[in-house]
């Protein structure tokens, strides 16, 4: 099979056009994303023939590192994205309908004067109420662990906890991400605070870990401090990996780029 790398911001994922989903899936999607014993990534994409009948050119079918199914990846679907029009040769400046498995999804893809390059705006949806939390474990351990009892859930077609900090530079992301992941019943977790001119964030994915960048927890993060009144509807939101702008509304809207790494022959 081939495969072609691609990250959003450091978030990286394999992709694999196919017409069919294999059976073995989760079993690739573990063994291929491994970082010392596979190719590498936080998470295999397989790009599906499109429904005619609903319109979408392709199906996005995402395993997270560990082999669990994941409904949307907002860094995933650019990558797909630029996968898609790269192996189409329709030119890279395209509209695209994705659909997902948490909907069908909207992406515009632009080229850039990088070959590898192109950006990409997401029509992510509306976002959702999380899961309620306000006397559940999660709550306890925010506040027995020196946090404020600053959070907010949401669901950007996967379940996100966003918690307020102060300063997210000196939060251990590894130790309290994954315990607040497992509190919560497997839940993508964003630690963020406001700076001069958005947010500053750090994530841990459920099913991956700590990344660089995730496009789902920055549109969820950006939606909780305009919440808290800490920024406008046009939010930049800062990552180790690097910014994107998610502009809220009745949909939020993702911009950001992906990057081609390599093609890979696997197996």
């Amino acid at each position: 099979m081939q495969l072609t790398k691609h990250h959003g911001l450091g978030n990286d994922f394999l992709i694999a056009l196919a017409d069919a989903l294999p059976p073995d899936a989760p079993a690739m999607a573990e063994a291929v994303c491994h970082r010392t014993r596979g190719v590498g990534a936080d998470g295999l994409i397989f790009g599906l023939p499109g429904d005619v009948g609903a319109g979408t050119d392709v199906t996005m079918a995402l395993f997270n590192a560990d082999g669990s199914r994941a409904e949307m990846s907002g860094n995933g679907i650019r990558c797909l994205a630029q996968a898609f029009v790269q192996h189409d040769d329709r030119g890279t400046t395209r509209e695209l309908s994705i659909g997902t498995d948490a909907g069908i999804r909207t992406v515009s893809v632009e080229s850039t004067a990088d070959p590898t390059v192109v950006q990409a705006r997401v029509d992510m949806g509306s976002i959702g109420a999380g899961p309620n939390l306000e006397d559940s474990e999660v709550a306890h351990y925010l506040r027995n662990h020196g946090f404020a009892d600053h959070f907010f859930t949401a669901d950007v077609g996967n379940p996100h906890l966003v918690v307020g900090v102060n300063d997210v530079q000196q939060i251990d992301v590894a130790r309290s991400g994954s315990e607040l992941s497992r509190l919560a019943g497997g839940i993508n977790v964003e630690f963020i605070s406001a700076t001069s001119v958005g947010i500053d964030m750090r994530v841990w994915e459920r099913g991956v870990g700590v990344t660089e960048a995730c496009g789902t927890g920055a549109c969820a993060a950006a939606q909780a401090a305009h919440h808290w009144g800490l920024v406008g509807p046009v939010v930049s939101v800062s990552m180790p990996g690097g910014d994107v702008v998610v502009n809220l509304g009745d949909a939020a809207v993702l911009t950001g780029p992906s990057q081609y790494i390599a093609t890979v022959d696997y197996g």
